[in-house]
C-alpha cells in the first residue's frame, strides 16, 4: 500500500483489493474519494460538494434524513441485530406501514437484504406454485444474482455465468401482443417479471393500460405476475408505487433502494396471502440470517413515516414535472438536438445520446461542474438522474444550469 503523508493512495488500495478495473474508473474520475454526505450533497477528498443526482434510486430522502438516522441511532443504542428467536417489533411494524403503502391484498412480507435477494425470494416462490417459464422484458434489469440474472436481460452479464435458469423467454417491453404469445406458450406454468418503468434499461416507459393488459393475460393464463418496484417504488416516479398510475394489484411486488432511507440497506418481497402461503405455511423455507435486521428495518420505518408526513410522492411528481420540462428545454436549443431525446416520469429521467462516447463526456462534465448522475447498465447510450425528494428550488436551479453548460461542451461530432 502506498501511503503518502499518513493518508492512504485510494487508487492503490482499489487496485489491490477491488481490481485494476474498477481502479482504472476511479482515475478517470479524477481519484478522489467520497467522505461525507448531507441531504442532496456528497462531499469528497477533493475539497468540494456535489449535487447527487445519481445514487441509483436510493436517495429519495437524500443522505442521513434526520428522521431515519435519529431512528437508526436509537435502534442501534437497544437492539440492532435480533436473535430470530422471539417475535420482533421494529420488524413487525415495518411491514405493517410498507403494506399500508400497497394496493389490493399485498399484506405478506419477506424482507431481504437487497433488491437482487427480493427477485431470487420471487422467483423461489413462483417454483413452490409450479410456476417455472419466466417471461421478463428486453432491457429489464431485477439483479445479478444467479436467479435475478436469468430475468435481467443482458447478454453481457449472463456470458461468464450460464448456464442460467432454464424457460425464460425475453419479449418485447410495452408490447401486450407479444406478451400474450408468450403466455399462450407456457400453458399455465408461466411468471411475467416486469417494472412499471424501465430504469437501468434507459428510463423506458410503457404505453398507457399495458400493465392493465398484462395483469390480465396473467389472470387468463394462470400466471403469476412480479412487479419489480425496487427502482421505481416508494415515490420515485411522483406517486407510491408505479402500479398506482395503472390501477394493477400484483400477485408479488418488489420493494428496495428507496426502502432504505438512504441509510441501511434493506428490500422486500411482498405478495397477496393466497401467493405467500408456501412461505406462510413454513417459514423456514426461504430464509437467510441478516433478513429483517431491527436496525435496517428501522430505518425502513422511518423512511416510509417521512415518505409519508412530507408528501414525498406528490414532491417527486413536481420536482420531476420541472425537471423533465428544463432538461427538454436544453436538449431542444442544442445543434444535436436531432440525436438527444429525453424521458422520465416523476424523479427518473433519462437523457439518451445517440452518438458513441457523448454519455462518457456528459457523465463527465456534469461532474466538472459538480453533478453526480448515473450510467445505465442496460442502455448505454443513457445518462439517468435520480434526485432525492428533498431538492430545493436552487438546486435545481443549479443543477439545470450546470445540464445544459455540460450538455453544450459535448462533442457530437
Amino acid at each position: 500500500m502506498t501511503v503518502t503523508s499518513g493518508v492512504p493512495a485510494w487508487p492503490d488500495l482499489c487496485r489491490a483489493h477491488f481490481g485494476p478495473a474498477r481502479a482504472a474508473f476511479g482515475n478517470l474520475l479524477g481519484g478522489m474519494a467520497e467522505i461525507a454526505s448531507a441531504g442532496a450533497w456528497v462531499e469528497a477528498t477533493d475539497g468540494r460538494r456535489y449535487l447527487d443526482f445519481g445514487g441509483y434510486g436510493v436517495f429519495l430522502l437524500g443522505h442521513r434524513h434526520p428522521a431515519v438516522t435519529a431512528a437508526v441511532h436509537r435502534q442501534l443504542d437497544r437492539h440492532p441485530m435480533s436473535t430470530r428467536v422471539f417475535f420482533e417489533p421494529t420488524a413487525l411494524r415495518a411491514a405493517a406501514a410498507l403494506t399500508a403503502t400497497l394496493p389490493g391484498e399485498l399484506s405478506m412480507v419477506q424482507f431481504t437484504n437487497s433488491g437482487s435477494e427480493a427477485t431470487e425470494a420471487a422467483l423461489k416462490l413462483a417454483r413452490a406454485h409450479g410456476k417455472s417459464a419466466l417471461i421478463s422484458a428486453r432491457n429489464g434489469f431485477h439483479g445479478k444474482t444467479l436467479g435475478a440474472l436469468s430475468v435481467t436481460t443482458n447478454e453481457k452479464y449472463h456470458r461468464a455465468f450460464r448456464p442460467l435458469l432454464p424457460r425464460v423467454t425475453e419479449v418485447p417491453f410495452g408490447d401486450a401482443t407479444v406478451m400474450a404469445e408468450a403466455l399462450e406458450a407456457v400453458a399455465g406454468s408461466g411468471c411475467v417479471v416486469l417494472e412499471p418503468v424501465q430504469g437501468e434499461g434507459g428510463v423506458h416507459i410503457p404505453p398507457d393500460g399495458y400493465l392493465r393488459a398484462v395483469a390480465e393475460l396473467c389472470r387468463r393464463h394462470r400466471a403469476l405476475l412480479v412487479i419489480d418496484e425496487i427502482q421505481t417504488g416508494l415515490g420515485r416516479l411522483g406517486s407510491w408505487w408505479g402500479i398506482d398510475r395503472e390501477g394493477i394489484v400484483p400477485d408479488i411486488l418488489l420493494a428496495g433502494k428507496g426502502l432504505s432511507g438512504g441509510v441501511v440497506p434493506i428490500a422486500a418481497m411482498i405478495a397477496d396471502p393466497v401467493t405467500f402461503a408456501p412461505f406462510a405455511d413454513d417459514p423456514y423455507l426461504h430464509t437467510s440470517t441478516f433478513t429483517a435486521a431491527p436496525i435496517a428495518c428501522a430505518a425502513a420505518l422511518a423512511a416510509i413515516d417521512t415518505m409519508r408526513d412530507d408528501e414525498l410522492p406528490r414532491r417527486a411528481a413536481e420536482l420531476g414535472a420541472r425537471l423533465l420540462e428544463g432538461l427538454r428545454h436544453s436538449a431542444d436549443a442544442h445543434p444535436a438536438r436531432d440525436r438527444i431525446t429525453v424521458r422520465g416520469r416523476g424523479l427518473l429521467l433519462g437523457v439518451d445520446l445517440a452518438t458513441p462516447g457523448a454519455v462518457g463526456e456528459l457523465f463527465l462534465n456534469l461532474l466538472d461542474r459538480g453533478v453526480l448522475a448515473n450510467h445505465s447498465l442496460n442502455a448505454s447510450s443513457v445518462v439517468r438522474f435520480t434526485p432525492p425528494a428533498i431538492i430545493t428550488d436552487s438546486d435545481v436551479d443549479l443543477f439545470l444550469a450546470a445540464f445544459d453548460d455540460a450538455l453544450a461542451a459535448v462533442p457530437f461530432g
